[in-house]
């Protein structure tokens, strides 16, 4: 069944199919967040999209019901953090200097607690900026911006070795994540004051601030608009072929695109490989299917 207009669908319909950018508290798990979410909305299920420790704050985005489909989207976009950056002895004058030198490619080894194998890789850091240094000068407020699967705690020890000082982690903030970033963050008070308000009062105005159709999930990536006919083959698993495809953003060979109806529900995920201007062929294969 294909969906309705995401401003058009009922609450059901939303919790069922939606996304929470979360100001994740310190203390719980993500997972733990997520169960908790799960539990508030009244769904089978809830994931959250990149993992954050118990200690940190910040951007969690949460998605609902059958939306945890998406989650794969929302694990390949860049994040941005603020982290303290805690020096062992004062920082030395070269100190943006070394930081700059930390942007670009960085091979890491993720840490012994880490979830996955502890092998050698590469990770691009975007952007490292000072944007502050305390008193003392041991200290330094740092915002970073980097591809996904960073590891930001092994990164400030690299960063004490480089200036000669040693350092570990202090405080750490996700301030962005994929699409989502922190100018319209909802605590779990909000997402319970939404709920509430709905099913006590009938009132749905603050919970459709706090849980947003997923396919806010999936502003990022590129888009592809089939035909309602095209997305109904899709549901039953055929890929999208030229013939379906009304409209597409520009994008390389091979990229995860979003495949939307004309009403701006989305229907699959999947791998751009043709061309979809050309008349015939398969434009997109099929790694989730939405609908």
């Amino acid at each position: 069944m294909l969906r309705e207009t995401p401003e058009e669908r009922d609450v059901d319909a939303l919790r069922e199919f939606g996304v929470v950018n979360l100001d994740k508290p310190p203390g719980p798990s993500a997972h733990q967040v997520s169960a908790w979410i799960r539990d508030m909305v009244g769904v089978g299920k809830a994931a959250h999209a990149g993992t954050l420790d118990p200690k940190v704050t910040g951007c969690l985005p949460v998605l609902t019901g059958t939306a945890t489909r998406l989650a794969p989207a929302l694990l390949e976009g860049p994040k941005e953090y603020v982290a303290v950056l805690e020096l062992h002895a004062r920082a030395p004058t070269d100190l943006d200097t070394v930081l700059a030198e930390f942007e670009g490619p960085l091979y890491q080894k993720p840490p012994r607690k880490s979830a996955v194998v502890r092998r050698l890789r590469v990770r691009e850091v975007h952007a490292l900026d000072r944007l502050e240094v305390s008193d003392d000068r041991r200290q330094v407020l740092v915002r970073i911006r980097c591809e996904s699967g960073t590891y930001v705690r092994k990164l400030c020890h690299d960063l004490g070795l480089a200036l000669g000082t040693g350092a570990h982690m202090g405080d750490l903030r996700r301030t962005a994540t994929g699409p989502f970033d922190d100018a319209d963050l909802a605590t779990l008070h909000d997402l319970a004051d939404g709920l509430a308000e709905w099913r006590e009062r009938d009132d749905e105005t603050w919970l459709r601030r706090v849980l947003a159709p997923a396919e806010a999930a999936l502003t990022h990536l590129p888009s592809v608009t089939i035909a309602p006919s095209a997305a109904k083959t899709v549901a039953d698993g055929a890929p999208v072929f030229a013939p379906g495809v009304i409209e597409a953003d520009d994008a390389d060979d091979g990229a995860l695109v979003a495949c939307y109806t004309p009403n701006g529900a989305v229907v699959c995920l999947g791998r751009l490989v043709g061309d979809p201007d050309a008349e015939t062929g398969e434009v997109v294969s099929l790694e989730r299917v939405l609908v």
